[in-house]
Parts: structure tokens; sequence; C-alpha cells
């Protein structure tokens, strides 16, 4: 399979293929690809060949594109990696996998050097000419092109095999939900390193449209991003669309405001009703290349409980155990079609238990409608076992949001020596104890409603933005210890 840069040489060389949001950079295909070409002509040069893998240590921005596309020539299979995490959690990831080398910004040379035992290579030499020309055979398509970590909330992290197929059917899917049209901008604040933040390069790039790429996420920044470049589409973790909305109002040019990696909260579906902005809730994760089920922002106003119908060719199913349940019954849900991984690098014994007749188990909970909407109640290892019954902290927290003066909340269940587990709750907004368990009293069983309530101005969350779920417990768990 053709890297799609090539592709779009011939087919749409003059159009913009890239804009470096910061100085407003633009870059045609036909000038992406001789960039492409230098970089993946010194990576063979280095001795980079088919079905090596290239880590990657860079933010993300052009030329982090520009590795993407380059390491996709060659046949390479792309290996980003966090550069946010320490070097014992890179070192951690490093063997697990098989780096042939490992691309770095120059300020992360000695971070890499440090965690890999793979020749560390400075970008800036990736951009001097090749001393060699280099004619790769196209790939297959079922070859892998890239590996990207999980985020660890099962254990350590996990590289995820993603092939050509994979990356091409979740692009093609998501056209047919989000539609595609010649002069689309796809704002990508999102870490490369993440499903999220590659897939807008990955997809714009087999599309023949433009991404548009910042170095960080700065909320008042990306607004007046979306004005400048005359954005199309976005795609965000809720607190960042919160954040962006607080700055002032997007653009009438954005057609889609997609949002995962975490449930956007119905509070905030409701503010993009009320001012106009297209959001469409997401379900994915690293594993299926990203989508699993979009909705559009008319079914997102409507039941902001529920995350949209599966993607063309994908199919979700809730199953009880090995067995698929009826209709609207909550359980594990299980994914299928070709954007769902082979499965994790090296890792067979994890590969036998995700994998089975249904397809690819995720681990959350949730139910399928019927009308064939997806519902995400949270993870299955995360229900609370109290006094013998199964609390779900997603219904909690539901409860919880819809109190007219709380603005989050997350629900983790604490060790406690009678119960064998009890329901905790912390909560950001600007309301008592006392008046919020009167709201909820008659909206929960009794065994359902939190035994402890804590307030906090922010919740923690990880660097995807999903709420940390342990840094909860901890702070729960500490509070907890000072009462006593």
């Amino acid at each position: 399979m053709r890297d799609p840069v090539s592709h779009q040489r011939h087919a749409v060389p003059d159009a913009t293929a890239l804009i470096d949001a910061e100085s407003g950079e633009e870059r045609t295909y036909a000038e992406l690809d001789r960039a492409t070409e230098r970089t993946a002509g010194r990576l063979w040069s280095l001795g980079i060949r088919p079905d090596d893998q290239l880590g990657v240590f860079l933010d993300t921005s052009p030329d982090f594109a520009r590795l993407v596309h380059a390491a996709w020539r060659i046949g390479a299979v792309l290996v980003p990696l966090n550069t946010r995490l320490s070097e014992s959690e890179l070192r951690v990831q490093v063997r697990r996998v098989d780096l042939a080398a490992l691309v770095a910004e120059e300020r992360y040379t000695e971070r890499a050097r440090a965690v890999a035992d793979a020749p560390a290579i400075p970008f800036s030499a990736l951009t001097e000419k090749p001393v060699t020309e280099f004619a790769p055979e196209d790939p297959s398509i079922d070859s892998p092109r890239a590996m990207l970590f999980t985020s660890g909330t099962t254990g350590e992290p996990k590289a995820v095999v993603l092939s050509g197929r994979n990356l091409l059917a979740s692009a093609v899917a998501s056209a047919f939900r989000l539609g595609v049209l010649p002069d689309d901008r796809w704002y990508d604040p999102l870490s490369g390193y993440h499903m999220g933040g590659l897939a807008p390069i990955v997809r714009s790039a087999l599309y023949g449209t433009c991404a548009v790429l910042p170095d960080e996420f700065d909320a008042e920044d990306a607004l007046s991003h979306l004005h400048e470049h005359r954005v199309t589409g976005i795609s965000v973790v809720p607190t960042m669309l919160d954040r962006i909305l607080d700055a002032g109002d997007p653009p009438d040019s954005l057609r889609f405001v997609l949002t995962g990696g975490a449930p956007a909260r119905p509070e905030l579906i409701a503010r993009c009703e009320r001012r106009g902005v297209p959001i469409h809730p997401t379900y994915g994760m690293t594993e299926t290349a990203s989508q699993v089920s979009t909705a559009r922002p008319e079914e997102a106003f409507a039941n902001p409980e529920r995350v949209g119908r599966p993607l063309a060719f994908t199919r979700v199913r809730a199953i009880d155990g090995g067995d698929p349940l009826p209709t609207g019954e909550p359980g594990e849900l299980v994914v299928s079609g070709p954007t769902v991984t082979a499965g994790y690098y090296g890792d067979g014994e994890a590969n036998d238990r995700i994998f089975g007749p249904y397809g690819f188990r995720t681990g959350d909970l949730g139910s399928v409608g019927s009308d064939g909407s997806v519902r995400v109640l949270g993870r299955i290892d995360d229900a609370i076992i109290t006094g013998g019954e199964n609390v779900h902290p997603a219904e909690v927290a539901r409860v919880l949001r819809e109190h007219p003066r709380v603005d989050d909340c997350s629900v983790v269940g604490l060790p406690d020596p009678e119960w064998g587990e009890r329901v905790c709750a912390l909560v950001v907004g600007d309301v008592v104890e006392a008046g919020l368990r009167e709201f909820i009293e008659d909206r929960l069983a009794g065994y359902k409603c939190p035994k402890e309530i804590a307030f906090i101005d922010e919740l923690p969350r990880t660097a995807s933005g999903t709420v940390d779920r342990g840094a909860v417990r901890e702070l729960l768990a500490e509070r907890s210890e000072r009462l006593e």
C-alpha cells in the first residue's frame, strides 16, 4: 500500500497538506512529498528498513507529521512515545518493543539515549541530504504501520499493532460519519503518541485535505487558530472543548467537533446545543484505530447519555461472560470489524484473554440500544461491590451531575471493613454536601449513594485528558484517613 502523500502528490499536488498553526506556514502536497522523500531517504541511509520499528520522541508538529509519512514510505513501523513520561516509565515501554532507532527532538535527545538501547537520532539529522538513493517496495496493506501504547488503565501499557488496513478502514468509516470536503482543515491539538492525535494526520493525507497542527494546546490560542485558519474540524477531549468555549465562540466554518478520550458530560453537550457547536461525542480506543461509535449533533442533543451508532463495518455487542446479551442489557462491550487490531506486540497471553468469538473485549461496561446506539457506563473493573450489591460508578456520577451546581465528579470505591467497599465521590462545583445528598437520595438506591463526598476545584486528569481514577482514590483515601 503506497503511502498517502505519494498518492496525493499526483492527485492534488497544489492542495494544502499541512499548516503550522503558530507560524501560519503552509505546505502543499507536492512540497510535503519532497520533504517526506528527503526524510525517508535519510532514514534509509541510516539503516532503517521495511518492518523496522522506528521510535519517535517528538511533540505533535509538522515535523512529526513528516516523520509519520516518511516511515510509511519506507515501510517502517512508527512507534510514537509519550514525551511527558518519566525515564523509568519510558524504559517500561521501550522494553516491550524492538526499536531499530529512536528519532528525537533536540531537547529530548539525551532522554532518548538514556531510555533506549537503539541509536538515538536527532530530528535535525534527518534534514540532511540522503547519501544513497532508495526505492523500497510498497508494503502490504496488512503490514504493521504503527504501534501505539495503551494508557495503562489495566496495568502496564501494551503496544497495540495497527496495520495499514486498520488505519484505512478507520479513515473510510470516519469519512462516512463526518463527511469529507476538499477544503476541509482538521485542527489537531492532541498528542501524536495517542491515536486521537495520530488519526487526523493520517486521515487528512488519505483524504487529500489539510491538517492544522499547533505546538501545544492553549484554549485562547486554539480559538484564534480556528478562526485564522478557517478550520472545519477539530479533535479534542471534553476538557479542551470546555476551555475553548470559555474563551469565546468558535467560527461558523466548523463542521464537526470530535470529542473523545473521556465522556462528554450532558452539560457540555447542552452548552454546545445552545451555542450552535457541532459536537460529535465519540467512543473509541487505540485498539480500534480511534472511533468505534460517534453521535452526530442532533443525536447527542436528543440523547446525551449515548455515543451514537457504530461506524460503518463496525459491530458492537454487549456480552455477559461469553454470551451476547439482549438489547439494552448492560455487559462488557465487544467490538469487531476491520479497524480492530490483530493484537498487542509480543503479548500472547493478553491477546488470548481479550479476543473472543465476538471480537475484541474492551473491558468497558455498556449497552446497545434497540436503535443500535451505544451507551458506555464505565470500566468493568470499576464496578463497586458494596454489601453484595453491584454499583456502577457512571450511574452515580450521572445523577450527581444532574445537580445544577455540580460541574463534574468522579465516583470510585474504597475498601470498607464492613461492606467490602464503600461508594465515594469527588465533586467539582459550588454546592454544599447536605444539599447534594438531599438531591440524590430520591434518585438513587440507598446503597448507591456515596458514603463519602469530598470537593475539589478540578479533577485530576491523565495526559490524555481522562480522569485519573487512581489519583481520585488517593485523594479520597487521604481525606478519609484525616477524618478518622
